[in-house]
């Protein structure tokens, strides 16, 4: 095999590592955006389109919002963990190839109880992609119940640090 296509290989399969989300801005009509988390790649496609890449294990919120003449049709939040080439992977829409699910939540007053929830955490002085998993899935089930979710902790942000220094 030559130099250049094990090098091409060697690309693809690098490339093909991360998880890629299809971001629009239609103002009024269809916004998807990236809330938090950290791209390692931000292609544009044109004025309106672009794609975010993330690494495997990055935590990302993922918002879409669609309205049409009579008003909201969709508004949803999902929080995502970026899976590695040989992890399985839930199937989102607009996120190649998908992700680990940690919150999913529809419906415009919860979607912004959720963005209060992270802006909370962000006041904290916590960066919400780095923060423990388990926590988004708390809020999504305490948002599925109908309650209130504990808030994130200082206590709380040092037992994660400990325990994912542990699994290394």
């Amino acid at each position: 095999m030559s130099a250049n296509v094990q090098a091409a290989c060697e690309a693809a399969v690098s490339e093909s590592s991360f998880t890629e989300v299809e971001l629009l801005w239609d103002e009024g009509r269809i916004e998807r955006w990236i809330r938090f988390g950290h791209p390692v790649d931000d292609r544009i496609i044109d004025r309106q389109r672009r794609v975010v890449s993330f690494a495997a294990g990055s935590v990302f919120a993922f918002v879409r919002w669609q309205a049409n003449d009579f008003g909201t049709v969709l508004s949803r939040i999902d929080i995502l963990r970026a899976g590695s080439v040989d992890e399985p992977v839930t199937k989102i829409g607009f996120v190649r190839p998908g992700g680990e699910v940690l919150l999913r939540i529809s419906t415009w007053p919860r979607v912004e109880r959720v963005l209060q929830v992270i802006d909370a955490i962000e006041q904290g002085g916590f960066d919400p992609a780095s923060i423990c998993p388990d926590h988004w899935q708390h809020v999504h089930n305490r948002q599925a119940a109908g309650q209130e979710p504990r808030a994130y902790t200082e206590a709380r942000h040092r037992i994660w640090l400990k325990r994912r220094d542990l699994v290394r």
